[in-house]
């Protein structure tokens, strides 16, 4: 039993329109463009720059960000734009409407061609994560949420994972700081086992569906990894938290200061605990 369930039977009622469906669509529409140059250049890379002593940066990563901010201000040029590698509007107001983008989430992975990245677009309306996508151009997947709809997967509803027992999980998995040998230790024993993908807005997405039971990320995510993935997560029905059990988006975050546990309500109370040692 895998406990998940990907995909509505042909009983599902449909779903009420969004209020947000053209946003939606246009970020679905914008990282399909986006996911077709990223495939265009995969594997045929002729530059890769160091950002850090663990981050890199590929010629893929500023034009698949140029092609999504040339849209945007296309079709919304009065909307705010909160992108990675740019830093476009790198201070968000605190209202209003933003978009925020990962043109290539999974960066090491793509350089080395490991076939695990993806495209995040979300859209943020007064500083609350409104719809989003995230795309896997490798398997031409498009997970998909708006705030008053359902999460879907190519345009299917999805739920996350239904599996009753802990000790089943399959779990995204990256703690840091103090004491994280210990609480990594009593995660591990208490679930089945835990993966670490290279790609932070994807396997928070596939809680979604239940192809990871649970997310935990203590350090090293910004506005752009969850975002879209996040809301995808939180509309198919999973209990979406900071480490704290705060609220899991803040759109004034600094770079890399987000953390975020993931998971169905059953279970998420007590990853948390597991993950912060209380």
């Amino acid at each position: 039993m895998t406990g998940r369930a990907e995909t509505a039977g042909p009983a599902e009622a449909p779903a009420s329109i969004s209020a947000w469906a053209a946003e939606l669509a246009f970020a679905v529409d914008v990282a399909a463009a986006a996911g077709r140059l990223l495939m265009d250049r995969y594997e045929r890379l002729e530059s890769v720059t160091y950002k850090s002593a663990r981050d890199v940066v590929t010629e893929a990563d500023h034009l698949s960000e140029e092609l999504v901010i040339r849209a945007i201000r296309d079709r919304f040029p009065g909307d705010e734009v909160l992108a990675e590698e740019s830093g476009a509007d790198a201070v968000p107001a605190a209202g209003g409407r933003c978009w925020v983008i990962d043109p290539l989430d999974g960066t090491v992975n793509y350089a080395n061609g490991l076939p695990v990245f993806c495209v995040s677009i979300g859209f943020v309306v007064d500083g609350r994560p409104t719809a989003g996508a995230v795309l896997d151009p490798t398997r031409g997947e498009t997970f998909a949420a708006t705030v008053d709809g359902p999460a879907t997967l190519n345009g299917r509803p999805i739920r996350v994972s239904t599996k009753e027992q802990l000790s089943d999980y399959v779990v995204s998995l990256a703690l840091a700081g103090r004491s994280v040998v210990s609480r990594a230790r009593a995660i591990r024993k208490a679930v089945r086992v835990s993966r670490s993908m290279g790609s932070a807005s994807l396997a928070l997405a596939y809680v979604g569906n239940g192809r990871f039971d649970a997310f935990i990320q203590e350090s090293g995510l910004s506005t752009w990894d969850i975002a879209a993935a996040g809301l995808i997560a939180e509309r198919a029905g999973a209990t979406v938290t900071a480490f704290d059990g705060s609220t899991w988006y803040d759109h004034a975050k600094k770079t890399r200061t987000a953390n975020v546990v993931a998971a169905p309500p059953a279970h998420q109370a007590r990853l948390r605990a597991l993950a912060t040692g209380r």
